[in-house]
């Protein structure tokens, strides 16, 4: 089919996440057709740099071969299987791997299919848990402003956009807000409510769909201390910071914070089929033993738990991490990517501030009027150049494969630098063009 079939048919048919339809219909997209490493290719052949990782979940690029290979190897095997009552090898072995990588203390994991299951797994956890400790009253959570964890009911009851979840609050539980990197506005929430809170749930060191907002160096720490202080479970969303985003295998590493739950997705796969895992301590998950008229089992679970093709696909993508020195080879790129923001994008008019954390990067531009859709427009003029970038309201995100080589990304930054320029040339910020009066604290809407 023609390109021109395909974007007809697409219109006629489809309807796109976070997406305006009705603006979608008058634009013209990109139709990606294949890829290859950190390079994605339409179907009129155009090339462009893969500037947000597919949504920030490939790791190793795209066509690798020892992937394909583990993939392929497992479809001569069995592509699925249930994982009620029965068991297979690959869910098996990737747990280990799992237990062994992550943080000291989680050692069991329940696999789901994407980062919002895999936190609303583990607000069900936390909830049934101490219900069966005989305690409860614990039905409440707390949550950072500005936070998101996924949009199923539960985890958007524990996320903070207000863009993404006001239309929804009648569906909604409550829980409790409190200012991300604000230690003590947590110590006073805990102080006051801590007997009726279950857990605490975080986005460590980087809230991804605010606009890369950071937290400051011991913030992590201190939510650990305060909740072991208070009594109450800590659970780290390490959807988009795991997998090595922040320089680490686990952002909660930075701190030598071990989290009671964890949750896991995007990067698993290296980015190539939805699964996700909720690591858990073995006392959470000594606290659902028992016999069978007790009732404790954790009733929930997908039909493509534990898929084993898509635990294929994360072992081999675990493998390379330590074939290819994936963290030690990220380091100077890392180094290399702050520079060139530093040279290319920091002196623009145009951007407030730059927010980076490892290979997460948000560039916060200055004060345009939300209608001008400023942050989409440097999207457009990206692809133009021969990238691909997504928006946060006006906080263009940067997350590249952890595998793009050097030239590449300098290419990436060179090509960001340009389509801002470009789509702001002429427009006024609040205050002036050169306005810089940069709004760190808010959420970014997704354009």
């Amino acid at each position: 089919m023609e390109t021109a079939e395909l974007a007809a048919l697409d219109r006629e048919v489809l309807w796109h996440p976070f997406t305006q339809q009705l603006g979608w219909s008058e634009e013209a997209a990109p139709i990606i057709a294949r890829a290859e490493g950190a390079t994605l290719f339409d179907t009129d052949g155009n090339a462009y740099i893969d500037g947000v990782s597919s949504l920030w979940c490939n790791v190793h690029g795209h066509r690798h071969p020892a992937i394909d290979a583990a993939i392929r190897a497992q479809l001569d095997r069995v592509a699925h299987t249930t994982m009620l009552g029965l068991s297979h090898p690959p869910a098996i072995e990737l747990a280990r791997r799992l237990r062994d990588l992550a943080p000291a203390g989680l050692t069991r994991v329940f696999y789901s299919d994407s980062g919002s299951t895999a936190v609303e797994i583990a607000v069900k956890m936390a909830f049934q848990w101490w219900a069966q400790r005989g305690e409860p009253a614990r039905t409440r959570f707390v949550c950072l402003e500005n936070a998101y964890h996924g949009d199923t009911l539960g985890s958007v009851s524990v996320g903070g956009i207000d863009l993404f979840h006001s239309r929804y609050r009648p569906l909604l539980f409550d829980a409790l807000r409190v200012a991300a990197g604000d230690a003590e506005a947590l110590e006073r929430t805990l102080a006051r409510h801590g007997a009726e809170v279950a857990a605490v749930i975080v986005e460590p060191l980087v809230q991804g769909a605010a606009g890369m907002l950071l937290q400051p160096p011991g913030y992590l720490r201190a939510v650990r201390e305060l909740c072991d202080r208070h009594g109450v479970l800590l659970i780290c969303d390490e959807v988009a910071t795991g997998f090595g985003r922040t320089g680490r295998m686990f952002a909660c590493e930075h701190e030598q914070v071990s989290p009671d739950l964890m949750c896991v997705a995007k990067g698993l796969t290296g980015g190539y089929l939805p699964l996700a895992a909720t690591l858990a301590t073995e006392a959470i998950h000594d606290g659902f033993l028992g016999a069978h008229a007790d009732y404790r089992t954790f009733f929930h679970g997908h039909t493509y738990t534990g898929n084993p093709l898509a635990c294929a696909a994360a072992l081999a993508t675990l493998e390379l991490f330590d074939s290819e020195r994936t963290l030690e080879m990220l380091q100077p790129k890392i180094v290399l990517l702050e520079r060139e923001l530093a040279a290319r994008v920091a002196p623009l008019e145009a951007v407030a501030e730059i927010r980076q954390r490892g290979f997460m990067v948000g560039i916060e531009l200055a004060g345009f009027d939300p209608a001008l859709r400023t942050g989409h427009r440097v999207t457009l003029a990206a692809r133009r150049r021969g990238a691909i970038v997504r928006p946060l309201g006006d906080v263009v995100v940067l997350m590249p494969p952890l595998s793009i080589a050097p030239e590449q990304l300098r290419r990436l930054v060179e090509i960001t630098a340009g389509a801002i320029a470009q789509a702001t040339a002429g427009a006024t910020a609040d205050g002036g063009a050169g306005s810089r009066g940069g709004s760190a604290g808010r959420p970014a809407p997704v354009a």
